[in-house]
């Protein structure tokens, strides 16, 4: 394996990144950074680890006029802000005491006891900022070669610690994995339960993570067969509907989508689908989405759909429909505006209030039927639309 955590270009890229390293001194690349380089994944987030307490890092920072902010402080994390991008420095560490939840931790100068309290030996990894050299304390290199999630030591004590380990397990199989580490995937089997202590928040952030990922309906199938899911979401007892979306937004060059892969995976149903977005605590927005993907596909053309519902929910539809070519369409399609106002029609002769609302709504319902026709026979339309009104009686 290349032994350089970021490329050269990279460095030129941030040179606030190097005087970051600079001032601390002592500190190395640890976690995705490392793991995602070694796999020639782009990177997307860069932590640092430093046997520095938190003060002595704020100190530091704030004398170099890095800006430090103190985002997890009482668990040693300040974030220090570079112009090409937020760093997350955290000082060692090692667990007083867990509950499951949430950890009480101690700060540490010893690498391998930081290493330690990690979840999965490919998320273990260190790197020299400097000389590119990296520190495995536990095999993780030998996984990464083979594509194995496996906990650092005891999976079933590892789950006690942090209950949302089950779900990381699989999220990282999903992601990074090909096959499991049996142990590991019994001990999540195995204390499945322990989900039901975590808040809905926190499922449900892993759950979307885990939907998008490059194996997700393989491992969504394993998490199926496992019990997995029961505790929490009873809800999901196939993977059929998410393989047949997953191979229809790969038909259509569509991207995944995390909301979209939820609703795969929940019954066709409406109720259903609110009551799992409450439980889960999605955003308004998230749930609107859910509700729409669990109903009825509606009988209409799919730019009618895109116009009525929004191009992300008539993308839902189609694709869910396995409709892949209308899918692609409604994707592409640049939705138009109704081009007639209110003011247009009161123009003709109709009084302010109700009747305009009304004439308007008939002009847009048959505008939308005749497939968004151009502005002459929109006026047309507009001029037929109060005739009718004007002749009904008063």
């Amino acid at each position: 394996m290349e032994r350089v955590i970021l490329p050269p270009a990279e460095w030129r890229k941030r040179p606030d990144l190097s005087e970051l390293v600079d001032t601390l001194g002592d500190a190395r690349f640890v976690g995705g950074s490392v793991r995602d380089t070694l796999l020639g994944f782009p990177v997307a987030d860069i932590d640092l680890a430093t046997p520095l307490s938190p003060t002595a890092v704020m100190d530091r920072l704030k004398a170099v006029g890095i800006r430090a902010v103190p985002t997890g402080i009482e668990h040693g994390t300040v974030t220090a802000v570079l112009d090409s991008g937020p760093v997350e420095v955290t000082t060692l560490r090692h667990d007083v005491s867990t509950d499951g939840r949430r950890a009480k931790v101690a700060f540490t100068d010893d690498w391998p006891a930081d290493a330690a309290r990690r979840d999965f030996t490919i998320n273990a990894l260190y790197a020299d900022p400097k000389s590119g050299e990296i520190f495995d304390y536990f095999s993780g290199l030998e996984d990464l070669d083979a594509r194995r999630i496996r906990f650092i030591g005891d999976p079933l004590q590892r789950i006690a610690e942090d209950h949302l380990r089950i779900l990381r397990f699989f999220r990282f199989l999903a992601r990074f994995g090909d096959v499991p580490d049996r142990q590991g995937l019994d001990a999540c089997t195995a204390r499945a339960k322990d989900l039901m202590a975590l808040s809905r928040e926190r499922i449900a952030d892993e759950l979307l993570k885990l939907l998008v990922a490059q194996d997700a309906v393989r491992v969504t199938g394993l998490m199926i067969e496992r019990g997995i899911f029961l505790p929490v979401l009873p809800e999901i007892a196939s993977v059929d509907g998410l393989a047949k979306l997953s191979a229809a937004e790969q038909s259509a060059a569509i991207a995944p989508d995390p909301i979209r892969r939820l609703s795969a995976l929940l019954p066709r149903d409406a109720a259903t689908a609110d009551q799992v977005g409450a439980r889960l605590k999605l955003s308004n927005a998230q749930r609107k989405r859910l509700i729409a993907a669990g109903s009825p596909l509606p009988q209409a053309s799919p730019e009618a759909l895109a116009y009525r519902f929004g191009q992300q929910t008539a993308t839902d539809l189609l694709l869910l429909s396995d409709r892949t070519v209308d899918a692609r369409l409604v994707r592409d399609w640049a939705v138009p505006r109704l081009p007639i106002g209110g003011g247009a029609l009161v123009a003709r002769g109709l009084a302010k209030g109700p009747d305009v609302a009304r004439a308007l709504r008939a002009v847009e319902d048959r505008w939308i039927a005749e497939g968004f026709p151009d502005v002459a026979r929109v006026n047309t339309l507009a001029d037929e639309a109060v005739a009718q009104v004007l002749r009904e009686p008063r």
